[in-house]
């Protein structure tokens, strides 16, 4: 008899919630950043291994919103929380717990959950004993299945961790073929790889005024080249001329890197054109926010 289990990664923004994801699935389907909120939408992740399937949601980390498409993606982790069989719950390795951290965790109480938490960054501790307090620490506010300390970036503890989340996984069919790698479509993909380089190479508010849409994606007839075209929305004329950069030198930056991510993940050569516009204030008009997919 075959396993399953549908878990979502949950926590606050920027504890590495999607790195985790791309490390246990070992392919990169969630872009990641060192800004916060770089996840805007939930991300499903299958990995099946032997007789086991878990299906994974990377959901945007749980925040304060400030505009509507915050309040959708806080949402969006209330939603996953409550239709799955478990949770894996990323936190910081140092620090007092978040007010949101605070707020998953009762939602957990209310509904009973499974929780297994993950401790990411663990490499960056100086002294063994802190981490061993904060393991102290944390096991006191909930009943978790499991308290893994790990490191996405360096591949720490990862094979413990998904050998405690497979513990979680119960007798029933597999509900996607054992090849599946995610839900998301290839054009969103292609959308958040370039999004993902705009998050790395600009600076302060800017990138999260950024969404990204695929007009075009199509492979060539008798080649391996796939045309795509995108236009990449900001919200201020003075955004635009920033994401473009003198002589369009950031604009070729982004697109360049952009295409040697999609040319390793869709194994083929990629044609890929970019152009900025501006539509002032999207992420606080509902209609922008669903044309861009984000609700």
């Amino acid at each position: 008899m075959t396993k399953t289990a549908f878990i979502a990664i949950v926590g606050c923004p920027n504890v590495g919630k999607s790195s985790i994801l791309n490390r246990l699935l070992g392919q990169k389907i969630a872009i990641v950043s060192e800004k916060p909120q770089t996840t805007r939408t939930k991300i499903m992740g299958v990995l099946t291994e032997g007789d086991t399937q878990l299906v994974f949601t990377d959901t945007p980390g749980f925040h304060r919103p400030k505009t509507k498409l915050g309040e959708k993606m806080v949402q969006a982790v209330s939603d996953s929380v409550a239709g799955v069989d478990a949770c894996l719950f990323v936190v910081e390795p140092q620090g007092e717990l978040r007010p949101a951290e605070k707020e998953l965790i009762e939602k957990f109480k209310k509904l009973k959950m499974p929780v297994i938490l993950a401790i990411n960054k663990v490499d960056t501790l100086p002294e063994k004993e802190v981490l061993m307090t904060r393991i102290a620490e944390l096991s006191q506010v909930y009943d978790f299945e499991a308290i893994v300390p790990v490191s996405a970036m360096r591949g720490i503890n990862m094979e413990a961790l998904l050998e405690e989340l497979s513990k979680l996984a119960e007798e029933s069919v597999f509900f996607f073929p054992e090849d599946t790698l995610t839900d998301q479509p290839e054009r969103v993909i292609a959308a958040e790889m370039i999004r993902e380089k705009l998050l790395r190479n600009l600076d302060r508010e800017i990138p999260h005024g950024v969404a990204v849409s695929i007009e075009k994606m199509r492979e060539r007839e008798d080649s391996d080249i796939m045309d795509v075209e995108a236009v990449i929305y900001c919200e201020k004329d003075s955004h635009k001329g920033i994401i473009i950069g003198k002589g369009g030198a950031m604009l070729k930056r982004v697109s360049t890197r952009a295409r040697e991510d999609m040319e390793k993940f869709f194994m083929c050569r990629i044609n890929l054109r970019c152009w900025v516009k501006v539509k002032e204030g999207w992420r606080n008009r509902e209609g922008l926010i669903h044309n861009f997919g984000l609700d």
